[in-house]
């Protein structure tokens, strides 16, 4: 008896194995994921303007966790939101939060919990061309050129000979575009015939630095000197202009996007970077996302010169010498 009770649990037992096989692998074809947090291949979308610590902190992730491989897939920011709508990847890092119709339809509609991780803030820089002396100018000013009130940069300064105002972004669909409607322009559209869209950031610091009377608008974590640890030297080909919340922009009251005025409030134009998942399994883009959220992503993402949302940030006084 005891026998055919032993025989018995060891049959109860290899069926119990068969269903739990079989339901995993009915779930694996289903989604097609064996990802962890530290092994595993996925592709994630992320907004183009951050591609450069993007590519940092991709290369971290793997040497911490060698059995992975992250393949980013640099879009604008509407085409990677949607990318994660339509199921078409678990993470998308880009310069906004859900909206509410976007977190309800993920929730209900796709019957999955979405998280926004806050990662970092970043300067939305305004750059010109290195003999443009007129490297200060008001928020009112911007306002007035993507509006196409102000044309010509004699109406910004009337010493200028420059000549009419081209405003060149990275793409039509950018984070970039959507934050000067959002939040400068208060939810109006770009209205200005000298206002065009470059391929890429790399092509609009290439044309401002080939463009007198151009302005580029980016992603300040493009234009830092790397070979800088303290983060105040920008790229030579260009110049950075410094913004006033006045009315009048002068070097006493106008402020580039340094960490240091991001953190006080001085530069106007800060957007947050966030990395938007909709990953139920918590497999390697949910690693990947709080990754970046740790101590040591937050440490690289504060060597790009982004501001990091977590820590502590300490602000030292240095010498800057504009050559």
């Amino acid at each position: 008896m005891k026998t055919n009770f032993k025989n018995i649990s060891i049959l109860a037992l290899l069926a119990m194995t068969l269903v739990m096989m079989s339901c995993g692998g009915e779930k694996k074809r289903k989604d097609g994921r064996t990802d962890t947090t530290t092994q595993g291949e996925i592709s994630f979308a992320c907004d183009e303007s951050f591609s450069p610590i993007i590519d940092e902190l991709v290369e971290v992730y793997h040497m911490q966790c060698p059995n992975t491989k992250l393949k980013p897939i640099y879009t604008n920011e509407i085409d990677g939101i949607n990318m994660l709508l339509q199921q078409k990847t678990w993470l998308t890092i880009t310069a906004r939060n859900f909206t509410p119709k976007e977190y309800t339809y993920v929730k209900d509609g796709l019957n999955m919990l979405p998280e926004a991780v806050r990662l970092a803030y970043d300067g939305m820089a305004l750059i010109c061309n290195n003999q443009n002396l007129d490297s200060c100018i008001t928020v009112n000013d911007i306002k007035a050129i993507l509006l196409g009130k102000k044309t010509k940069w004699s109406e910004v300064n009337p010493g200028s000979k420059l000549g009419e105002i081209w405003v060149c972004f990275d793409n039509r669909k950018s984070s970039a575009v959507n934050y000067c409607c959002d939040s400068i322009l208060g939810g109006k559209p770009i209205d200005s015939p000298n206002v065009f869209a470059a391929k890429d950031s790399k092509d609009v610091i290439d044309y401002v630095a080939s463009t007198p009377n151009a302005i580029g608008v980016i992603g300040s974590n493009w234009l830092n000197d790397k070979r800088d640890s303290t983060n105040t030297t920008w790229n030579k080909a260009i110049r950075v202009m410094s913004v006033s919340k006045l009315d009048k922009a002068t070097p006493y009251n106008s402020w580039k996007p340094y960490q240091a005025w991001l953190l006080n409030g001085r530069y106007p134009f800060v957007r947050t970077i966030w990395a938007l998942l909709n990953d139920p399994k918590r497999g390697l883009p949910w690693g990947f996302a709080h990754f970046i959220e740790s101590p040591k992503g937050q440490l690289i993402l504060f060597k790009a010169g982004l501001l990091p949302t977590r820590g502590e940030i300490t602000i030292r006084d240095v010498q800057v010498h504009n050559q």
